[in-house]
C-alpha cells in the first residue's frame, strides 16, 4: 500500500503537466514573461472541436496564437489584450460556422 501511496505522489496531474510544459515552452521561445491562459486556451480548442471539426482545435488554437503575436508584436496591444481579442474572435467564429450540410446546393 506504501508503494501505491508513492507513486501517486510521483504522478503529476494533467493540470501540473500541461503548466509546466507551457513554462517549457515560453522559456524555449524567449517569452518567460508572457502570461497564458491554458484553461482559456483549451476551451477555445473545445470550442473549435465541436463547432467545426476535431482537427480545428489545433490549427484555430495555432492562427489565433499567431495573431496575437503579431499585433502584439508590432506594438499595437499590450500581449494580454492581443490573446483575448485574438480568442475571442476565434471562439466567435468558430461558433459561427456552419454545420456540415448548412447551405450546401
Amino acid at each position: 500500500m506504501m508503494q501505491h501511496r508513492k507513486m501517486e505522489a510521483d504522478v503529476k496531474s494533467q493540470e501540473e503537466t500541461l503548466e509546466e510544459w507551457c513554462r517549457t515552452l515560453l522559456q524555449a521561445f524567449e517569452l518567460e514573461g508572457v502570461e497564458v491562459d491554458v484553461d482559456e486556451v483549451l476551451s477555445l480548442a473545445g470550442v473549435a472541436a465541436h463547432s467545426v471539426v476535431r482537427p480545428a482545435a489545433p490549427l484555430t488554437t495555432f492562427i489565433a496564437g499567431f495573431a496575437a503575436g503579431m499585433v502584439a508584436g508590432s506594438g499595437q496591444a499590450s500581449d494580454s489584450v492581443s490573446m483575448h481579442a485574438a480568442m475571442d474572435l476565434a471562439r466567435k467564429l468558430s461558433k459561427e460556422y456552419p454545420e456540415p450540410g448548412i447551405g450546401a446546393e
